[in-house]
């Protein structure tokens, strides 16, 4: 066995185990699969009661967003901060594990819960009669996949630093205002002046409006612009969550 291939074993089982613990946790696998969906049937279908096919493409460019905030924020912010508490993370560090196989082993686990939820919500989608070419839905899901990367490094910047009690209230706190002040529910131009502006610095706000962009709904700004910004928010994100990493002394 080569030098190379012990750390990729390592990450590779590492990521497998984070995953199958999550399975193992109904508590958290059940609502952050089933609630965007629900939450889209729900204001999409139900209360719309015969949706266009148009109307059911923009709102799934959000809800695919918000099917990435709840994987990421609590999977990370409150789940790191209550295993930081337990030792666990102190445990790993003092391990032979490489130190980025503990990320990539939570961030897998929550791209695999958010593709569980975007798959439910592609396809209510598709009862709604959402059609684009397979292009368009492979750029789509892309997105809602990698949506769950700068929450993600939000949440271990802020599980880091908080404790149990307050990474899950923080969690609570930006799952909500990610999915208002972003746009994710309501389209960003049926609210109030200060809250569009607001839910301009949070990245759910811009990857929506590529979502939206990707299905050929209005957008406020350009793709680009946009995606120059989710850049950028998550170099910042990445940073605060290395600096975390490094202060926290367990």
């Amino acid at each position: 066995m080569t030098d190379l291939a012990v750390p990729q074993g390592v990450w590779r089982r590492e990521c497998l185990a984070e995953v199958r613990r999550s399975w193992r946790l109904p508590q958290f696998m059940v609502p952050t699969v089933l609630t965007p969906a629900a939450f889209y049937a729900l204001f999409t279908l139900a209360l719309n009661k015969s949706p266009s096919p148009a109307v059911a493409a923009m709102t799934l460019a959000g809800y695919g967003v918000f099917a990435a905030t709840g994987p990421a924020l609590f999977g990370f912010g409150a789940g790191v901060a209550m295993e930081r508490e337990q030792g666990l993370i102190e445990l790993k560090r003092v391990s032979p594990m490489p130190a980025g196989a503990y990320v990539a082993a939570k961030l897998a686990a929550a791209i695999v819960t958010t593709a569980m939820a975007v798959a439910l919500i592609d396809l209510l989608s598709l009862v709604a009669g959402v059609r684009m070419p397979l292009a368009n839905w492979a750029a789509l899901i892309a997105l809602h996949l990698l949506s769950a990367l700068p929450l993600a490094l939000i949440g271990f910047g802020m599980g880091m630093r908080l404790g149990g009690k307050a990474a899950v209230a923080a969690a609570n706190a930006l799952f909500l205002g990610s999915a208002v002040l972003g746009g994710l529910w309501i389209p960003p131009e049926m609210l109030p002046g200060w809250m569009r502006i607001v839910g301009q610095l949070m990245p759910s706000f811009h990857l929506a409006q590529i979502g939206r962009w990707i299905v050929g709904a209005p957008t406020v700004g350009g793709p680009a612009t946009h995606a120059a910004i989710v850049a950028a928010m998550t170099a910042v994100a990445g940073a605060w969550a290395w600096t975390g990493w490094q202060r926290s002394p367990a």
